[in-house]
């Protein structure tokens, strides 16, 4: 026997639809994409939009183009880089050593020991 609290034929979160005469939809138009693999990507956007030139494949991943003739290729993935790498990216040698410095003789000025100390 069901409990008195249970609500019948709704889903949690659910409203009711709106009526038809309350909204319009904004005009749309269908966009098509190929990617290398033949697969054909239709995605729907508003009208006065600019269509992007590449669009993510769903089925495979891979960039899809406007060109059936002619699909982008295959997107490069990046290798991981660790923080240390990006940093190296952003400073020289001889400004990371500036850097360290500074901060070791922050940290020995904040513990009493002077900077000479090694």
């Amino acid at each position: 026997m069901p409990h008195g609290n249970v609500i019948r034929g709704a889903r949690v979160g659910s409203a009711p639809e709106r009526p038809p005469e309350r909204y319009e939809p904004a005009p749309r138009r269908a966009v098509t994409y190929w990617c290398r693999n033949g697969h054909r990507v239709e995605i729907l956007i508003a009208e006065e939009a600019v269509a992007p030139p590449q669009w993510d494949c769903p089925r495979c991943g891979h960039p899809a183009g406007r060109d059936a003739q002619n699909p982008p290729g295959r997107s490069r993935t990046e290798p991981y880089k660790s923080h240390l790498a990006y940093v190296k990216e952003r400073r020289t040698d001889e400004e990371g050593a500036a850097i360290l410095a500074e901060a070791l003789a922050d940290l020995r000025r904040r513990r009493g020991r002077p900077a000479a100390e090694r």
